[in-house]
């Protein structure tokens, strides 16, 4: 079972997505189930055996704070309900595997009590975090307010990093004990294959070259959509075609505006609103112009696009910091709208230009960057017995140390307090393989918390 807690956008239900489905076709016996907070959850292809329970939505409000979607009740009844349903979707289903997305105790500790649950039945509970969470000192204040540590110590078998520490190293300068941080493993970044469609399903990609600009969900894409627009009608030589796929939580008013502007470029720029299949357009894209969400990022890497990466920087540095790194590494370009003159519709134009010579990720890929869901199905199928068609007894408690080892290494770096962010040299990661800790149940049946 996937638990996503999905106040916004659609990166935590696509990661999600991708580990069940990963896992689901590498074992024929296994079932997974993903509990998701994304009101467009409806809209996605799931694969067979992978299924979802939507949980009622809450919305983060411009303030910082959050409320309900739709259900107009107050936030705390909101997640006394969202509560039980995670309760009742675990007690039915039991699963043997229990995967956290990024919040150890879920969204207002709504976790909290199948936490318990699931550890005492001795289900294995793992904490998956992106590479990068946020610059280390607003990540620790973070933290420490919501008491994640703890939660990791008292519950978590193993947290999984779905990145490589070239990138980012998110958990350091958290103050984890070195018995948390040995269970830190980097899995690499996830693939993302695109499916054989039918050609009439989906959005049909333009007869001539093209550029994909692509916004994620779209509710904080009106700058890279706008500077986009704006370097086709500051030039109207620019070529080749764009093709602008605005996300589904782009305000109405704005999708409206940008719909007008589009139509007035004689034919040079497409604009849609959102594609749940949208691998099929990366595919066919000559390159790709994209805010640096870490699925978008994933999606540049496996279809090996030559790409610009326009950033978010508030209110997280997040995509920032992963932008950074990859223009470091070679992987991409990036352009920051406040470096950039203000979103100067000529330098955006020059980088669309550039996509056509510039090189491919693949040219400058670490070793296993993409390895990631390979490296999930050897942490996790040992676990469940469904690679050999025998699954564990459900509710039995195994200790993972006895099985074979995935080459993983676990985070040894230093953890220190003064780690300004992640852009910095990164350290080599080791290379030797590990043996797993033992599960938090087993830890605790032998008095070791």
């Amino acid at each position: 079972m996937l638990y996503s807690h999905d106040t916004f956008g659609l990166g935590h239900l696509r990661r999600s997505r991708a580990i069940a489905q990963g896992l689901a076709a590498a074992a024929p016996d296994l079932a997974a189930l993903i509990l998701t907070g994304s009101p467009i959850a409806g809209r996605f292809d799931f694969a067979d055996r992978v299924d979802h329970v939507r949980l009622p939505g809450v919305v983060k409000l411009p303030d910082g704070d959050y409320a309900s979607h739709n259900l107009g009740l107050p936030l705390d009844e909101t997640v006394r309900l969202r509560a039980a349903i995670i309760r009742a979707a675990d007690q039915a289903f039991g699963p043997d595997l229990l995967i956290v997305d990024k919040e150890a105790w879920g969204f207002r500790n709504e976790l909290a009590e199948t936490l318990e649950a699931a550890s005492r039945r001795g289900a294995r509970i793992v904490l998956g975090v992106r590479d990068v969470l946020d610059e280390p000192a607003a990540l620790a204040a973070e933290w420490a307010r919501k008491g994640h540590a703890e939660a990791i110590e008292r519950y978590f078998d193993e947290i999984w990093v779905y990145g490589l520490p070239q990138i980012c190293r998110p958990l350091e300068g958290l103050g984890l004990s070195e018995r948390v941080r040995a269970r830190i493993r980097y899995t690499g970044y996830l693939r993302r294959d695109a499916p054989e469609w039918p050609p009439e399903v989906g959005v049909t990609a333009p007869d001539e070259p093209f550029v994909l600009v692509m916004t994620g969900g779209g509710g904080d894409g009106e700058m890279l959509v706008d500077w986009a627009l704006s370097a086709y009608e500051a030039d109207p030589t620019l070529r080749p075609h764009a093709v602008i796929v605005y996300g589904p939580f782009l305000a109405p008013d704005l999708r409206a505006a940008f719909d007008r502007r589009a139509a007035a470029l004689g034919g040079r720029v497409t604009a849609i609103s959102f594609d749940p299949r949208v691998e099929r357009l990366q595919g066919e894209a000559q390159g790709i112009v994209a805010m640096g969400g870490y699925n978008t990022f994933c999606e540049i890497l496996s279809r090996d696009k030559p790409a610009v990466i326009v950033p978010r920087v508030r209110p997280r540095k997040e995509q920032l910091i992963r932008a950074q790194a990859a223009a470091r590494l070679g992987l991409a370009r990036m352009l920051v709208p406040e470096a950039e003159g203000r979103r100067d519709p000529a330098v955006m134009a020059a980088a669309i230009r550039g996509l056509a010579d510039q090189p491919r990720p693949s040219a400058a890929a670490p070793a296993g960057m993409l390895d990631g869901l390979d490296a999930i199905i050897r942490l996790a199928i040992p676990q469940t017995g469904a690679a050999s068609g025998a699954a564990a007894p459900r509710g039995a408690a195994t200790d993972r140390a006895a099985g074979p080892a995935p080459d993983l290494a676990p985070d040894r770096a230093p953890d220190r307090a003064d780690v300004a962010d992640c852009d910095q040299a990164p350290a080599a990661p080791p290379a030797a393989p590990h043996a797993a800790a033992p599960p938090a149940a087993a830890r605790r049946a032998a008095g070791g918390g």
